[in-house]
């Protein structure tokens, strides 16, 4: 997988995205094994547009079943038939989310909170913050919680209120 080409993609097309999950969590605290990199997106047409874009660049394919995988398509509009989608890209797995688990409709809220950083090559990019991670993991349900994950982002949260003392 080579993140800093997906992320490389979605910033040339100007996406505006928060980098979630593993990867967020990956680049910022502990390595940890993770298969694919996870964006939340601002859902507005003219955004969602830009990702499609950004998708085709990557070489994406998507499809509702294995006998509809094909390469994304040029019309962007296919991106607002759900809420989360898989893909595939030549530079490894892509999770495309319009909206997230406990922070449903905070996108912008969320942003404003969110980490920029870069990664260990200099590609920029947003992320969630640890309190906005905490209560993603929060929000899932118990069996699918990453205790490890819960318990690093608890720590980091309170050295850094400890530092704002």
């Amino acid at each position: 997988m080579n993140v800093d080409e997906i992320l490389s993609a979605l910033n040339n097309e100007q996406v505006d995205y928060l980098l979630i999950g593993g990867m967020n969590f990956l680049l910022r605290h502990l390595p940890e094994l993770t298969f694919d990199v996870d964006v939340w997106v601002r859902d507005e047409a003219a955004n969602l547009e830009r990702l499609n874009r950004a998708l085709r660049k990557l070489g994406a394919e998507w499809g509702r079943t294995e006998a509809e995988w094909r390469p994304v398509p040029d019309d962007w509009h296919w991106l607002q038939s759900q809420g989360l989608f898989c893909l595939t890209t030549k530079h490894g797995a892509l999770d495309v989310f319009r909206d997230v688990r406990g922070l449903e409709g905070r996108y912008f809220e969320c942003q404003k909170r969110g980490l920029t950083s870069s990664t260990g090559t200099g590609v920029k990019f947003t992320g969630l913050s640890d309190e906005d991670m905490l209560t993603c993991q929060e929000a899932l349900p118990a069996a699918e919680q990453k205790q490890t994950r819960m318990e690093v982002l608890r720590a980091a949260i309170a050295k850094a209120k400890e530092q704002l003392r």
